[in-house]
């Protein structure tokens, strides 16, 4: 069961991504003070418990904390480098409250708890590194496919363009000259 809980736990944290939208200054500054009341109102709730349960709910303030201002980086300056990061972050605030989770256990237990939440996150961030490796090698296959279209459009074009003029040789005079202008026109070469 304790093993589910973690995966879950993880699984939530890496369910919210982060809009993909550039954000103004602002927006940015009205975020990071949403940021700051969110965290004071967790923190002070905490302070109302005591033991494990203090330390698993400070766990995740920092957690929703840090995942937050990931986020918000990743609206105000989006790219694949942002986006890693804040799935890092998510990773890392589900293995720091699964850690202090696992201190409400005593000795195997305890053990096989981080053990677990130890893989949890270790899998965790393999995916989104292997996510933003794919997203790239994706982005330079698109780039390289676009370029072999282009290529081959021209190529179609000029033979496309050369057959046409061919036909027109079998015409003369202004008919002919009309025949290659039509050609030119339908086939522009770029």
């Amino acid at each position: 069961m304790n093993k589910n809980f973690i995966s879950l736990a993880i699984a939530g944290m890496l369910l919210g991504t982060a809009p993909a939208y550039a954000m103004t200054k602002a927006e940015q500054k009205a975020e990071q003070d949403r940021i700051a009341a969110d965290y004071k109102l967790s923190h002070d709730k905490c302070k109302g418990l005591s033991g494990n349960a203090q330390d698993i709910c400070m766990a995740e303030a920092q957690g929703a904390e840090k995942v937050a201002k990931a986020d918000l980086e990743a609206n105000y300056h989006p790219s694949a480098k942002t986006r890693y990061q804040s799935r890092a972050a998510r990773a890392d605030a589900a293995y720091a409250t699964a850690k202090e989770k696992c201190d409400d256990f005593a000795g195997n237990a305890k053990d096989v708890c981080r053990g677990d939440a130890k893989a949890a996150h270790v899998r965790a961030l393999a995916d989104a590194k292997a996510d933003r490796k794919i997203n790239a090698a994706q982005n330079t296959a698109n780039e390289k496919i676009g370029e072999v279209r282009k290529d081959a459009d021209e190529d179609k074009r000029n033979a496309d363009y050369k057959a046409a003029r061919e036909r027109c040789d079998a015409l003369a005079g202004d008919a002919k000259d009309r025949c290659v202008s039509d050609a030119k026109a339908r086939f522009t070469i770029k």
